[in-house]
């Protein structure tokens, strides 16, 4: 319910050594959760492709470029192989690809320069992938954002970005054109306890519609729900010792309404916005109340439905 929520910090008590040193040192809230470093990355797993599988209903017709993404790369592995898997099932030839970062922290510090350099870079290496027949695929929306709208902006006479900007959909809006254009595999299972999604901010300044709640709605027999409120996190906003206050007041009335779902699933198309509203609820559910809920991206749960 409403109520599950309390005003308030943790205890400190809860705070660790390392946490403490954070904050002293580099102004990162001793409070904020912060993402898990993997060692082996997206990168490393997905060193092989997947072959794709000879009876999907895109066999042959489909091939993907994954931009990993900074954070899925590092933090959130799980992702890439998840949305390879999905897309491996239905035929498509995925391989993965991560030239570097999309620049988005710079382009909110207001480095222009090195945003523009990083656009170039990188679309200089899709180009020749695009000019094969690949589509560029992204797994994180404040990336898809970037490449789509931003970069373009940036760089409207570099033929090579205009050409990425065109070739890029987010990843669960491309399984949603698979579906309308070819079908889906077969095999899908209900997800236990229903899904509330998170429709990010950066996803919805794409105009491309909650793309994330039309694939989960594939899903038979799974309640699927929908919160379009800002989480309050925004990059280090949501981390930072000076901000992380106000990240939580922000993101508290959007946690309430995740919280009055009573879904077993949170996600989200990004996954900082994800990771801060479950902390919020982790932190101030009452032991008598709805358990908090698990987080995932939405092509996780969509891969959990294929049981892969």
């Amino acid at each position: 319910s409403a109520s599950v929520l309390a005003a308030g910090p943790a205890p400190a008590g809860r705070r660790l050594f390392a946490e403490i040193l954070l904050e002293a040192v580099a102004k990162i809230d001793a409070e904020a959760e912060l993402p898990q470093y993997h060692s082996k990355t997206a990168t490393d797993r997905l060193k092989t492709p997947l072959a794709p599988n000879p009876d999907g209903p895109a066999f042959g017709q489909r091939k993907v470029a994954l931009y990993a993404t900074c954070f899925v790369d590092y933090n959130e592995p799980d992702t890439a192989v998840a949305a390879a898997k999905v897309l491996a099932l239905q035929g498509v030839e995925v391989k993965l690809v991560y030239p570097e970062c999309c620049g988005m922290p710079q382009l909110e510090a207001g480095d222009l320069k090195d945003v523009a350099g990083r656009a170039e870079r990188v679309a200089k290496v899709f180009s020749p992938l695009i000019d094969e027949g690949y589509d560029v695929v992204a797994l994180t929306a404040s990336c898809g954002l970037m490449m789509k709208f931003e970069w373009p902006l940036m760089e409207p006479e570099n033929p090579a970005v205009v050409a990425l900007s065109a070739a890029t959909k987010d990843i669960c809006e491309y399984v949603v054109e698979l579906q309308k254009t070819f079908g889906l595999a077969d095999g899908l299972t209900p997800v236990a306890g229903g899904v509330t999604l998170h429709h990010a901010c950066h996803a919805r300044a794409q105009n491309m519609g909650a793309k994330s709640a039309e694939m989960l709605r594939l899903i038979p027999d799974t309640r699927v729900e929908l919160v379009e409120r800002c989480s309050g996190h925004g990059g280090t906003f949501g981390v930072m010792t000076a901000t992380h206050h106000v990240a939580n007041k922000v993101g508290r009335p959007t946690a309430r309404q995740v919280a009055q779902k009573e879904t077993e699933t949170l996600c989200s198309d990004c996954p900082l916005a994800c990771k801060h509203l479950g902390q919020l609820l982790s932190a101030e559910t009452r032991a008598d109340a709805h358990a908090a809920p698990r987080q995932a991206h939405p092509i996780e749960i969509l891969a959990s439905a294929y049981a892969l």
